[in-house]
């Protein structure tokens, strides 16, 4: 660590030393500001849609404006790391996901935070699975003729993603890894291209968000033949998982949370959390994230701290053995 930065962040935690110590005090004022909550990506995406929705979620119950405000760049790296820097007083927070915080450390080797020092999980919002989506002319029915056929051929299918080292690239690259397959990863810049060419057949095989699916499964332009998570989504209920399709060890679940400044006092993380699990009972909040393939967070504070570290380490080993170079 620079020593900059750690003079930095000693100065921001002597700033609020006194909330610290009057933990009691704080609950009571906090909050008494509206809110920035930081989505480190561009509007629309899936990173936007479960940032705006925690946001309409915490709003009456924290008694204030949640302002959402799109930092994109770098992989979700810039709006993070203004938020791993800020006053750690809970009034800016960021909303991120596996990516920025478990796969970037291994990419970004000038990355401006550090994950496990720099920022705390206050509470995980949501998650999402992966879901292992074909061109229909691929002739295969389920996700174990699509291992055979990669036995059998190997080197010449070619796996679309979002960009090297994104999590529709190492979910994939995770998956042949335990498989021991070979195929071609053809990286795009964006989830939008790289589904379009699955469409026209440019591409095989593509890991991707729910989401995304949706609409080209439903007019047969793709098929999906198996979600990565533990068990089936609303969204997809005819999908089975990887594990129901006869292949074990994998388990791949994209996930979003909500983090604060490391320093924030315990009493306003204590507040943060209470209203995110709150929000989650909502029946709308629910209903939003099952369309969208998604389920709510079911991680206390405690958990997903410890959840996070776990994450950061195995998409670290990923990103290493999928030989992804730093950016």
């Amino acid at each position: 660590m620079h020593l900059s930065k750690a003079i930095s962040r000693a100065m921001r935690y002597l700033l609020y030393a006194c909330c610290t110590a009057a933990t009691a005090v704080c609950a009571q004022t906090y909050p008494a500001k509206p809110i920035t909550l930081v989505v480190p990506f561009p509007p629309g995406g899936g990173s936007d849609l479960m940032g705006r929705l925690i946001a309409d979620g915490l709003a009456p119950r924290l008694g204030q404006q949640v302002v959402v405000e799109n930092r994109g760049g770098a992989g979700g790296s810039i709006g993070t790391g203004v938020v791993a820097n800020a006053a750690p007083d809970g009034y800016t927070l960021v909303l991120a996901s596996t990516s920025e915080i478990a796969i970037n450390p291994s990419l970004y080797p000038d990355l401006k935070y550090d994950t496990l020092k720099d920022l705390t999980p206050v509470a995980m919002v949501g998650t999402t699975p992966m879901v292992v989506a074909v061109n229909p002319e691929l002739k295969v029915a389920d996700l174990k003729q699509l291992v055979e056929l990669a036995r059998s051929q190997p080197g010449k299918i070619n796996v679309a993603s979002a960009g090297t080292g994104t999590i529709t690239h190492l979910s994939g690259d995770l998956f042949r890894s335990i498989n021991k397959l070979e195929w071609v990863h053809v990286p795009y810049k964006g989830t939008a291209p790289a589904l379009s060419d699955l469409m026209g057949n440019m591409v095989s095989v593509m890991f991707v968000p729910p989401p995304a699916t949706l609409g080209p499964a439903a007019a047969g332009r793709i098929k999906l033949i198996a979600v990565s998570g533990d068990t089936r989504i609303p969204a997809l209920p005819d999908v089975p998982t990887v594990s129901e399709s006869g292949i074990s060890n994998y388990s791949v679940n994209n996930w979003y949370g909500l983090f604060a400044p490391a320093g924030t006092p315990e009493a306003v993380l204590n507040t943060l959390s209470s209203a995110v699990a709150d929000a989650l009972k909502d029946k709308k909040v629910l209903d939003t994230l099952a369309k969208q393939g998604g389920e709510a967070g079911t991680l206390d504070r405690k958990q997903f701290s410890a959840y996070v570290a776990d994450e950061v380490a195995k998409w670290g080993k990923v990103a290493k053995q999928a030989g992804v170079k730093p950016q």
